[in-house]
């Protein structure tokens, strides 16, 4: 039986109200079930923002997005009972501990506190943070920070996990254990969807990737087809330098 889809994205378009060009503009993807697909682009490439309308954050303009089979349009509620999300600013509450901060995104996914502990004990353990589970998180340097912020999307156990940049500003090994969890989750059945401006770590890490810049893609397929495509190029960062240019972006 092939894979099915995880998510089907039909010209999708999104111009936001000051702006002469569109941020995303007639994109068409399709992700099938248990993927690690990257969207790669340079900064301002549109990454954030599909990832924002694919979790019902931001309505886009056009376009047709399906998730599970399920029309983003009018399952908004239902969708999000199935999806993770891990932003790429920390979403976590300072002043309470890791714990604390688990208990009340638990609490918010309508999970039962036993359910919550013994998950967050789980994920708390795999991430190496149970000695720090019951301390402050403003004390956590960024790499911990950034591993609770994971564990928090992932306690109601999504089908689908989308992370917007979530190794940025952190340490070789936090990156590393990061990397390792979510090719173990992506095993168990998660389909992933990531940003990363981490190329080399792109190219281990996806099965799929779209590069993006001004709002389109540029080209889609495995890492290895991407570099087979490109002439000359030896990985993923020749292929990007090749479709995006070298032009600075801020």
């Amino acid at each position: 039986m092939p894979d099915q889809n995880s998510i089907e994205i039909s010209h999708l378009s999104k111009t936001y109200k000051g702006n002469l060009d569109p941020s995303v503009n007639d994109v068409s993807l399709i992700i099938k079930e248990n993927e690690i697909y990257g969207l790669l682009g340079p900064n301002g490439a549109g990454k954030t923002t599909i990832i924002s309308i694919l979790c019902g954050i931001v309505k886009s303009d056009q376009g047709k997005v399906l998730l599970n089979g399920i029309d983003l349009a009018n399952g908004n509620e239902s969708i999000k009972k199935f999806i993770g999300v891990v932003p790429q600013d920390i979403a976590l509450y300072p002043s309470l501990t890791a714990k604390e901060n688990l208990a009340f995104y638990g609490a918010m996914y309508g999970i039962d506190k036993k359910t919550v502990n013994e998950r967050a004990t789980i994920w708390l353990e795999k991430l190496g943070l149970t000695k720090a589970a019951n301390k402050k998180v403003e004390s956590f340097s960024g790499g911990m920070k950034r591993r609770v912020n994971l564990i928090a999307s992932l306690l109601h156990e999504p089908k689908i996990l989308f992370l917007d940049e979530p190794t940025v500003g952190v340490d070789v090994q936090s990156r590393n254990v990061i990397i390792d969890l979510l090719k173990e989750i992506n095993q168990n059945g998660t389909t992933i969807i990531y940003t990363s401006h981490h190329l080399e770590e792109a190219q281990d890490l996806c099965t799929q990737i779209a590069i993006i810049d001004y709002g389109r893609i540029l080209a889609q397929g495995s890492p290895q087809e991407l570099i087979d495509n490109v002439e000359k190029a030896s990985n993923l960062e020749d292929v990007f330098l090749h479709l995006t240019k070298r032009k600075l972006r801020d």
